[in-house]
């Protein structure tokens, strides 16, 4: 997973950031507020830890900001702020969890595992700064959710599966579509071309008389 780490407390920044890489998530560290704010708006992240009294702009104030927007990334408050109306406000503005300092690193990392089972963000496929998940058929791309519809879902993990090769029509139709339902190839350009439209960048290639490559680094 791509954690967005807000703690000012350097030490704690550190350990939470190393703690969490040795489990293999990618750990990006903020110490003010408003710097983690310009990031998720420019980056993708599938889970925000956020501490409440930060510089700049609170954690509260960036979680009510980010849900005012539709920004639906988990998150998980950090804090020192022991009371039941500071716990009640956090849920209150969208936070999934709430976990009060001092506490375990075990703790932490259950309450992250649950988060992702929750999410099934453990099904999800990232690529530059797009997040994909498969099962719901969902894109998180420049804070904006898109719902794709099934086919269109399934086309598009397949290319994200195997990206930087050919991929024919044929071979979509024999690993997708049972013998019954059969499309046409003008029914998948139609597909593909629905899935075009979702991005600005244009990842899907058309090699001419052989398919489609979809390109990444």
């Amino acid at each position: 997973m791509k954690i967005l780490l807000l703690e000012d407390d350097i030490i704690l920044q550190e350990i939470i950031a190393e703690y969490l890489e040795e489990l293999s998530h990618e750990v990006v560290t903020f110490y003010d507020g408003e710097k983690a704010l310009d990031a998720i708006g420019v980056d993708s992240f599938d889970l925000l830890l956020l501490d409440v009294n930060v510089p700049s702009i609170d954690g509260f104030e960036i979680l009510e900001y980010l849900r005012n927007i539709g920004n639906t990334t988990p998150a998980i408050y950090l804090t020192s702020l022991a009371g039941v109306e500071d716990l009640k406000k956090g849920f209150a503005l969208g936070a999934d969890d709430y976990l009060r300092k001092p506490f375990e690193l075990d703790e932490l990392q259950a309450r992250i595992g649950y988060i992702a089972k929750i999410y099934n963000l453990a099904d999800e496929i990232t690529f530059d700064s797009v997040r994909f998940n498969p099962k719901l058929h969902t894109l998180y791309h420049d804070n904006q959710q898109i719902v794709l519809r099934q086919k269109e879902s399934s086309i598009l993990e397949y290319f994200t599966r195997n990206p930087n090769r050919i991929v024919s029509c044929d071979e979509l139709i024999s690993n997708l579509w049972s013998d019954d339902s059969i499309p046409t190839h003008a029914t998948i350009r139609t597909y593909i071309k629905n899935i075009r439209r979702v991005f600005e960048k244009e990842y899907i290639e058309n090699i001419k008389g052989e398919g489609y490559r979809f390109n990444i680094v």
